[in-house]
């Protein structure tokens, strides 16, 4: 293909791209450059249609030269795809947060002395809340059953999480991360299990959900390259959440409790299922660091575990 046959790609553009590397393209007796078509297609669908800059492009070309069908079948590729959601994650709280501090400033100023129609009714968040937690639920006690955990390895189990994207436990991130893991948020719509709210540290999961979204940009300050919530909540019910409550993050299911299996990860009974209890990890690579066990109250947990990072830092050395 030559360049001037190069759809919606101009030539000035295809030139950029050969000069940085990305295409590398045939000559023809001629002297004209032959452009693949593969090439174009894929930079034209990545840079513009995915935000991907060039450099972030390169993987994508690499994995076509080296015989692959499509640009994203290599793990270079999806590392990329994995990298750019994680950015926009953090660029969508940061931005949530901004829009929540300038409404609370403005209806503060209105109070003041405005009284234009305009401030007669509140503006809503943009981020949707769970219920409030309840009041005077039993705290859960500290069993031990959590003390073995620290220094362990997470097991190489592999995952499908809220994402679509395919998660092994033992290579989320090479730096610092937060695994919480909660009982379950049950069946959308559904009332909450008898007896639910009298068992210690059973309530909380939406809440704790929300707490570790409102706190992921103050998380990821602190160190924290990743943020995973694990349940055995079934993966429908956990999609139902994300897109309720507008999480950030993603979420795994793990309905066989495979990772309590590995790790003796302590669990309890209700209503003739067996059920995490809820603790959070901080995990370094794949060794766990930290582990936060019983919690109570759950809603305000995210901010115990910035603290915790805040005081305990990465050392440089």
């Amino acid at each position: 293909m030559r360049a001037g046959q190069a759809a919606d790609v101009t030539v000035k553009a295809l030139r950029y791209y050969e000069e940085i590397g990305l295409l590398e393209p045939a000559r023809l007796p001629s002297g004209y450059r032959d452009y693949s078509a593969a090439d174009v297609r894929l930079v034209i669908r990545s840079l513009m249609s995915l935000g991907l800059t060039p450099k972030e492009t390169e993987p994508f070309l690499d994995c076509l030269r080296g015989g692959h069908e499509v640009g994203d079948d290599c793990p270079q590729s999806l590392a990329v795809y994995q990298a750019k959601i994680e950015s926009l994650d953090a660029l969508i709280t940061q931005l949530m947060r901004r829009r929540a501090d300038l409404a609370q400033q403005m209806h503060a100023a209105a109070r003041r002395g405005f009284r234009s129609h305009l401030f007669d009714k509140e503006i809503p968040l943009m981020l949707p809340q769970a219920d409030p937690f309840p009041e005077n639920l039993p705290a859960p006690e500290d069993d031990g059953a959590a003390d073995h955990l620290r220094g362990l390895k997470l097991p190489p189990l592999t995952f499908t999480d809220t994402n679509g994207m395919i998660t092994r436990l033992d290579q989320v991130s090479g730096g610092r991360w937060v695994l919480y893991i909660y009982p379950l948020t049950g069946e959308p719509g559904a009332d909450i299990p008898k007896g639910w709210d009298e068992i210690p540290g059973a309530r909380g999961c939406s809440q704790e959900a929300c707490s570790f979204r409102d706190n992921l940009a103050a998380l990821q300050a602190q160190g924290a390259q990743r943020v995973l919530a694990l349940s055995g909540d079934n993966a429908e019910y956990q999609q139902d959440l994300v897109r309720r409550l507008h999480l950030p993050y993603p979420m795994i299911s793990d309905p066989q409790l495979s990772v309590a299996q590995k790790l003796n990860l302590p669990t309890f009974e209700a209503n003739g299922a067996t059920l995490y209890k809820r603790l959070t990890m901080i995990v370094r690579g794949d060794t766990i660091e930290h582990v936060f066990y019983s919690i109570f109250p759950p809603d305000t947990h995210a901010t115990e575990v910035v603290e915790w990072l805040a005081a305990n830092p990465v050392s440089s050395t």
